[in-house]
């Protein structure tokens, strides 16, 4: 399955890009001996590089910078920060299944911000847009959110199904039935379409190593 995506994004947007990639006939498998590895040998190249960091140089460090800076132009702090420290202290990331911790892995490595999708879930076309902050969605904790204006979102033909603020929803979250994954991409102005492509590489063969009969249906950046 091959989404029908409609670019409703303007000069509103500054510059944000997004990456879309579709993967298809995967067995979502919980748990992998081969992702389990790959993720492991990422913790310690993680700890090597950042354990020693303070938090301010890693905020600086790119494409982190990029995002700490969108976040605080709305208030927020940027989660991969936290995520990254944590991992760097010497906690392990988290296990959910191996579409999920393929994107958080890719996360970890990249610090690219992407949200993760159940193709089967989305209805009609996904549409990448400019929130006016009056748009609600549930979010994955089943709490019911709304937009942040200015911010920049992606919907389907019911509603939101992620932004950058606020997260991804709840309706189309992967679970352990999932064989198709979109993952949608967020990249505000500064980060260049080679990294995009190159996280969204990262995440297929994350992908490929539980799943190697997993084809890619789309990988295009907007």
């Amino acid at each position: 399955m091959k989404p029908e995506i409609k670019n409703e994004l303007d000069e509103k947007a500054n510059g944000c890009r997004i990456g879309l990639l579709a993967i298809t006939g995967v067995s979502n498998q919980k748990t992998s001996e081969a992702l389990e590895k790959t993720k492991s040998l990422l913790e310690g190249a993680v700890r090597e590089k950042y354990a020693q960091m303070e938090r301010q140089e890693l905020r600086s460090t790119h494409p982190m910078s990029v995002y700490v800076s969108y976040y605080k132009k709305f208030g927020y702090t940027y989660h991969v920060l936290q995520q990254i420290e944590s991992v760097a202290k010497g906690k392990k990331s988290m296990n959910v299944s191996g579409l999920v911790d393929s994107m958080f892995m890719a996360e970890m490595k990249n610090m690219i911000l992407t949200a993760g999708h159940d193709l089967a879930k989305i209805s009609g076309a996904v549409s990448l847009k400019v929130a006016s902050g009056e748009e609600t969605y549930v979010c994955m904790n089943g709490r019911e959110v709304k937009t942040v204006p200015g911010d920049i979102m992606i919907t389907d033909g019911e509603s939101v199904i992620s932004s950058i603020l606020r997260g991804p929803d709840g309706r189309t979250s992967i679970d352990e039935k999932t064989e198709q994954a979109l993952y949608t991409i967020y990249a505000p102005a500064g980060i260049d379409e080679k990294e995009i492509i190159s996280h969204m590489d990262d995440i297929e063969s994350y992908v490929r190593l539980f799943s190697p009969g997993a084809s890619v249906a789309l990988k295009t950046v907007i």
